[in-house]
């Protein structure tokens, strides 16, 4: 469950490179994330392992798309 609330500080410092709307867009998608884990845990712990990853495309994909056709700049 650590990867999870680690992959979190990605979302949380995205205000670096994103606009504060977006980084308010980004944070419940995270909590979502973080919830489902909780969910897995109980259910299929072996499953957990693929919330982080799943996290960390989700949020590359959305500040690589917001960099590339929104102009976002660091």
């Amino acid at each position: 469950m650590a990867a999870p609330l680690a992959v979190g500080f990605w979302y949380a410092a995205s205000g670096l490179v994103a606009p504060a709307d977006a980084v308010v867009g980004l944070l419940p998608v995270w909590l979502g994330l973080l919830a489902v884990a909780v969910r897995l845990m109980h259910r299929r712990p072996a499953l957990v392992s693929l919330v982080p990853l799943s996290a960390a495309l989700i949020w590359l994909a959305v500040v690589s798309a917001g960099g590339r056709w929104l102009g976002w700049t660091a």
